[in-house]
């Protein structure tokens, strides 16, 4: 899948839903009321309704938990494969849903944007600050936050070819650049001296970062970490080769809380959100609270003084 300049990751998923759809003739799902926005419909298909059930395009209305409710009925029965969509700030609504979904082993796709800060002017109420944290700590439930396209694409695909763990797409509403999306985004020669995580929007400040520190002298390595439940079902010898055990100066960069600790450690940082939002636009936002490169080249160069 290749990159194509800077994009929104709810617009590349919507690449991504209508290439899918034409090689998957039985995905069925829909949005709560907000197709248009997070961009969930597929276009080469009819609506589903009583004078159409050959549609697989659903208008679900402002029911987020009973959309949940309907989509996990559906996995149950068979014979469709069942996606769903909101606001990632929604997700509070659907919670029991989402979460008879991993103890029933219902490899259900939630589409979830707007997903952080980056929301902007529709203020706190709509801005995700702890839902991360609500749904990575869901047992048989894959969380992927991409960075890009490409991340985005290969999240798709790996909630495609999920059997019994039930997926999160979570995406931005702002355009974000065209990176490369790996494990390790971009490397140093020899050993790092600081460990930079991100994932999602953040992993573009990350990545600038790395290059301010190289000009001041420090090694950095950059991780992108779209999915946590992904990389600890690796094995002990590839989390090794992306965080080694002797590099403890790490950061971590997330426009929500709680959790990174464990891949910080007792020496790391983060730059994190530590309360509510506020309704001004996406680039003040970021900056006033703290998630710009300078901040990021700051709290690293204190880690490795």
């Amino acid at each position: 899948w290749k990159n194509e300049g800077d994009l929104a990751t709810r617009a590349a998923s919507e690449k991504v839903l209508q290439k899918v759809a034409k090689v998957v003739p039985n995905l069925f799902g829909g949005s709560a009321d907000l197709a248009p926005s997070n961009k969930s419909q597929m276009k080469d298909r009819e609506y589903y309704s009583k004078e159409n059930p050959a549609g697989s395009n659903v208008h679900f209305g402002i029911r987020e938990f009973a959309m949940t409710a309907i989509a996990n009925g559906m996995s149950v029965h068979g014979g469709v494969r069942a996606y769903i969509a909101g606001f990632f700030v929604f997700a509070d609504y659907m919670k029991a849903g989402l979460r008879m979904e991993a103890l029933m082993g219902l490899p259900v796709i939630s589409i979830l944007t707007h997903d952080s800060i980056g929301v902007g002017e529709d203020g706190p109420t709509h801005q995700p600050i702890e839902h991360l944290a609500m749904l990575r700590s869901l047992p048989n439930y894959n969380v992927f936050r991409p960075c890009d396209t490409r991340e985005t694409a290969a999240a798709w695909y790996t909630a495609l070819h999920s059997k019994e763990t039930p997926t999160a797409l979570i995406l931005s509403r702002q355009n974000l650049p065209a990176l490369k999306g790996a494990y390790v985004l971009k490397d140093c020669a020899g050993t790092p001296d600081v460990l930079l995580m991100a994932s999602g929007s953040e992993v573009e400040l990350i990545y600038k970062a790395a290059d301010e520190l190289a000009a001041k002298g420090v090694k950095a390595r950059v991780i992108s970490m779209p999915c946590w439940e992904v990389f600890e079902a690796q094995d002990a010898a590839y989390k090794e080769s992306v965080l080694p055990k002797n590099v403890r100066a790490r950061l971590a960069v997330e426009a929500a809380d709680f959790g990174w600790q464990r891949y910080t450690g007792l020496d790391g940082d983060m730059i994190c959100m530590n309360g509510f939002g506020a309704s001004a636009p996406a680039g003040l936002l970021f900056k006033d609270f703290g998630f710009t490169v300078e901040n990021v080249v700051e709290k690293a160069l204190a880690l490795v003084k």
